[in-house]
Order: structure tokens, then C-alpha cells, then sequence
């Protein structure tokens, strides 16, 4: 009898060790997802593989990548808000996140996820043709002041794309309506750029490095950047304030965030390894060289950054007509 009550206490006690153990065991225990809303080939899916690929260095399991495009962001924004708070599928949120339900497109913000990290803000130019009457962003904005609404035509993305809202917020701070130039969609910057050129319009608002290969090859000039500061890869061109004093800044930005509810033992993992890849000569190289911007934001300060430019955005979109 006291062998059985021995060997019952002994079976119960690994049973209940087993349990600690599951219980504490540490995260991650297996792979995790890492959810891009936009296409393979993209900025956000290239800065996406390069911090996956550092995470799974570091972690040990591996870390997938996962393109969930469509809805113009919204199925993947949707997918990384609707998975299982555990930590196993976390994802890229973009600017978007805080133009999408302006729009009406879905009940989205930035309130729907557990922010981790902002790791980079890409601010647009101002570009004109290199051959243009505009040697500077003041002689060009005297002219957009001069010109009836809509004679004047702008390009670089899709209607209520980030650059649409980029210029409309430039013209408005200027003391214009946001609409005040004709806005002529495009299926992004590298088409905008080539009407541009082509002589169909008159400026594109896009990144500087989007338009550095028709910036070397001397078609294209860019008079401004919508940016505090300057961009060291691009140190000539001025910023709005520098070249018309015009306080506005503005940037296309990518984060990493889990849905709404990631447990401390999640975050706790992936903050701080957030923060020291960002630290990490292979990613700054790797952004450097392609001319991401770099920024940093912890969780709290990444909320309060999406809560600004929100309800900047939201300002912007009401202008253009484009919030419902």
C-alpha cells in the first residue's frame, strides 16, 4: 500500500512538473510569422526579410515572411489585427493603417494592434522635371499660388495614396486648399515619375529615393524634402522649411506590432530584440544602402507617433475630399 501511495505521489508530481515546464516554457518554442500587407519586391517586404532574417538569428526558430496583399492593405492589416495573441504571427503595419478608415475602406487604426517598434520613415520630395522653369520649391509654390485650382498637376501614387496626402498637406500648410492641385492617379511613383519626364505633368511627390535613378541620370530634379531634416544620402536637397518655410513633415513609415492583447512574456522577447537590431551594422547597412529612412520608436512612443499622424491625416483627407 505505501508503494502505491509512493508511486502515486511520484506520477503526480511529474505530471505537475510537466505542467510548470509548458508553463514556463520560454517564447518562442516555434516558428513565427511575420505578415506583410503589401507585395514581394516592395520596400515593406525588403525591410520585412532583413529584420525577420536578424530575428531568426537571434531567436533560434525560424521566422517566416508572408505577403498578404489586397484591399489596398486591408486584408493583411486585417490579418495581423485578427490572429491569436501569442506571439506566432506579429506583422508589418504601414502608414496606411492611418488612412485606410478615413476612407471607409475598414474599421482599422492604429488602436487594433500591440505596437512594437518603428524602425523607418521615408519623407517624399517635391520633384520636377530637371529641365523645369523651377530652380527652387519657392519659385514652383509662387506659381501654384498664381494658378486658378486644378491648372496645376500632381502625381506619384494612387488617389488618397500617402503622396496624394503628402501634397495636400504641403499645400495646406502653405495656406492653400489641399485640392488646389490637380492630383492625376498613378499605379505608383515609378509611372507618375515618367509622366513627369514625359512632360504630362508638373511635379511628383515620392520618396528621393524613388525618383535617384532619374535623379543621377539628370531628368528629374527634387526641390524639397517633407522632413525635419535633410536625408544624409541626399544632403543638397533642402526641407519644406528650408525652402519656402513651410512647417509640414510628413513620411511613408513601416513598424512591427502584434494584435491587440500580446502577453508581457511576447513583448518582453521581442521589444528589446526589436531595438537591438535596430542597433545592428547589418541593418543599417542593409537601409542605408537603399535609402530607407531609419527612425526609432519604442511601443509607447510608436502609439503616441500613430495617434499624431492620424489625426493629421484625417485633417489632410477632409481637405481632398477623400474622408467619409
Amino acid at each position: 500500500m505505501n508503494r502505491r501511495i509512493l508511486m502515486g505521489a511520484l506520477l503526480a508530481g511529474a505530471v505537475a512538473m510537466g505542467f510548470t515546464a509548458a508553463a514556463e516554457a520560454a517564447y518562442p518554442e516555434r516558428p513565427i510569422t511575420v505578415v506583410v500587407p503589401w507585395g514581394a519586391g516592395g520596400g515593406t517586404d525588403a525591410t520585412a526579410r532583413i529584420v525577420a532574417s536578424l530575428m531568426e538569428k537571434e531567436l533560434g526558430v525560424p521566422v517566416n515572411v508572408v505577403n498578404r496583399t489586397g484591399g489596398s492593405g486591408v486584408v493583411g492589416h486585417s490579418a495581423i489585427a485578427t490572429a491569436e495573441p501569442d506571439g506566432y504571427t506579429i506583422g508589418m503595419i504601414t502608414v496606411e493603417i492611418g488612412m485606410m478608415h478615413w476612407q471607409g475602406l475598414t474599421d482599422l487604426n492604429w488602436e487594433s494592434y500591440t505596437p512594437l517598434a518603428l524602425y523607418n520613415e521615408d519623407p517624399p520630395g517635391v520633384n520636377v522635371r530637371a529641365d523645369s522653369k523651377w530652380q527652387t520649391l519657392a519659385e514652383l509654390m509662387e506659381d501654384i499660388k498664381a494658378a486658378p485650382p486644378g491648372a496645376m498637376k500632381a502625381s506619384g501614387t494612387g488617389q488618397g495614396g500617402i503622396w496624394h496626402v503628402a501634397l495636400g498637406g504641403m499645400l495646406q500648410a502653405a495656406g492653400l486648399a489641399a485640392d488646389h492641385v490637380q492630383w492625376v492617379p498613378s499605379q505608383g511613383a515609378a509611372p507618375g515619375l515618367q509622366d513627369l519626364v514625359a512632360g504630362g505633368i508638373d511635379l511628383v511627390t515620392c520618396s528621393v529615393p524613388e525618383a535617384k535613378a532619374l535623379i543621377d541620370a539628370g531628368k528629374v530634379r527634387s526641390l524639397a524634402v517633407m522632413s525635419a531634416e535633410r536625408n544624409p544620402a541626399f544632403p543638397d536637397v533642402p526641407t519644406l522649411k528650408e525652402a519656402a518655410g513651410i512647417e509640414f513633415t510628413v513620411g511613408a513609415w513601416r513598424g512591427l506590432a502584434g494584435p491587440k492583447g500580446l502577453p508581457e512574456e511576447v513583448t518582453g522577447v521581442l521589444v528589446p530584440l526589436l531595438e537591438k537590431i535596430h542597433g545592428m551594422d547589418e541593418f543599417k547597412e542593409f537601409m542605408n544602402q537603399r535609402g530607407f529612412g531609419m527612425v526609432y520608436k519604442p511601443p509607447a512612443e510608436f502609439a503616441a507617433f500613430m495617434a499624431e499622424r492620424d489625426a493629421a491625416f484625417g485633417g489632410i483627407m477632409k481637405g481632398l475630399g477623400l474622408a467619409q
